[in-house]
């Protein structure tokens, strides 16, 4: 019989969680970064249970964003702030979240409002899990935040869809065609090139096409089921010399997940309300 999950009150504060394996998942503007995270949550039967009791969160780079000043944020509403470049987000802040979230604490993520692009005051409770997915457009730019993944990632989607996809979400959201074919060639297509995939070198397992890609993505599930079911010794990345600890947790069929875990809230990054 498998062991029972945690409690409805969430966690045992008392008790130490396990080190959770950490996945970065990057790649272009509308790539399918998200969805294929999602997808990877349903499979592994994480995505209707609530939020405090998953073993599989999925964390943003877009929730990392700096705050603006005036100046910047003036930009930001016309159009003509690069939120692709590097310098837009709080890597200080994103590596400090990181580490401590690897370290099996609970922490607070940052809420980014992207009308009026400021981050709000209240902040998201992110309780330990024993797998993390970290998505973003630059998650491999950084080589502190990048030697922290324990699997890298790279949704490598055709920049034809990625764009049609953008236009499509953008004007969703009642922007002005012009604006946004403006914002993508002057600030989005170049900051592509230039930062981010130059970072799919990094990656250990490239995934073209996305989440129509459901060979590799089945791969990567049945390599995260390994792993958390202590097949795999030497997950860590590294050279461990052969002394890797292994995984003893069972992790819940996807069939299991409604029955042994109450159901509850989806992911509480929605896909629609982000840019990347």
């Amino acid at each position: 019989a498998r062991p029972a999950m945690a409690s409805a009150g969430g966690p045992d504060p008392e008790r130490p969680h396990p080190k959770p394996f950490l996945i970065g998942v990057s790649g272009g503007t509308a790539s399918g970064k998200s969805t294929v995270c999602e997808k990877i949550m349903e499979l592994l039967g994480q995505n209707e249970v609530e939020q405090r009791q998953r073993k599989v969160l999925i964390l943003s780079q877009d929730s990392f964003y700096k705050v603006l000043t005036a100046e910047q944020q003036a930009k930001a509403l016309k159009g003509q702030y690069n939120f692709d470049h590097p310098d837009a987000f709080d890597n200080d802040l994103m590596h400090s979240t990181l580490k401590n979230i690897v370290e099996g604490k609970t922490v607070e993520v940052p809420t980014y409002d992207f009308v009026t692009h400021s981050r709000l005051a209240e902040t998201t409770v992110v309780y330990p899990a024993d797998v993390v997915l970290f998505e973003g457009i630059l998650v491999f730019y950084n080589q502190d935040i990048r030697d922290m993944f324990h699997l890298r990632l790279f949704v490598d989607t055709d920049s034809d869809v990625r764009l049609s996809r953008r236009v499509l979400r953008d004007m969703k959201r009642g922007r002005d065609l012009e604006q946004i074919l403006t914002q993508y060639t002057t600030f989005v297509k170049p900051a592509f090139e230039e930062f981010c995939l130059p970072t799919k070198k990094y990656a250990d397992v490239i995934i073209p096409r996305g989440v129509d890609n459901m060979v590799a993505i089945n791969l990567i599930v049945q390599h995260i089921q390994d792993i958390l079911n202590g097949d795999i010794c030497k997950w860590q990345r590294g050279a461990m010399n052969g002394h890797g600890r292994t995984y003893k947790r069972p992790f819940p069929e996807p069939t299991e997940s409604s029955s042994v875990l109450a159901a509850g809230k989806r992911s509480h990054l929605e896909s629609s309300s982000r840019p990347h």
